[in-house]
């Protein structure tokens, strides 16, 4: 059981560990023992999580969202399989502490009346500049 915050906890039955073989350096070690982990999470099949965590996670997620619902995460960091499975397990519980905190709603705002007039008494004053880089007419 995995203890996300005080009102969500995941069972055993939503996580899945798979240990494979990690690649880089390691020597021998590497060859030999599978020190990498898969984690699963059965996102879509949970019962723990609410259906608007849901939808924030999908979209936190990316990626490592599957087509059937699940979030994958893989784990490689370091040549301890216990300690690899302890950062896999933090890492989803850190993606699922941010989904369950709700955006905040945008308020729309208006310029004021005197910064439009800046804006546009600055557009004046350029487009004034600009206009007088044209051609110089020559008549003497």
């Amino acid at each position: 059981m995995l203890v996300v915050a005080e009102n969500i906890t995941l069972q055993d039955w939503e996580l899945t560990e798979q240990f494979v073989r990690a690649s880089g350096p390691g020597g021998q070690n590497v060859n030999k023992v599978a020190t990498a982990v898969e984690l699963r999470f059965e996102a879509e099949r949970s019962p723990s999580l609410p259906p608007q965590v849901k939808a924030r996670l999908k979209r936190l997620a990316g990626r490592r969202w599957t087509k059937d619902g699940a979030i994958v995460i893989q784990c490689d960091e370091t040549r301890s399989q216990s300690r690899n499975r302890d950062i896999a397990r933090d890492r989803l519980a850190e993606l699922i502490r941010k989904a369950m905190v709700a955006p905040k709603r945008r308020i729309k705002t208006k310029p004021t009346y005197g910064s439009q007039q800046r804006r546009l008494k600055a557009k004046k004053e350029r487009g004034e500049v600009k206009a007088m880089r044209g051609k110089v007419n020559r008549e003497d």
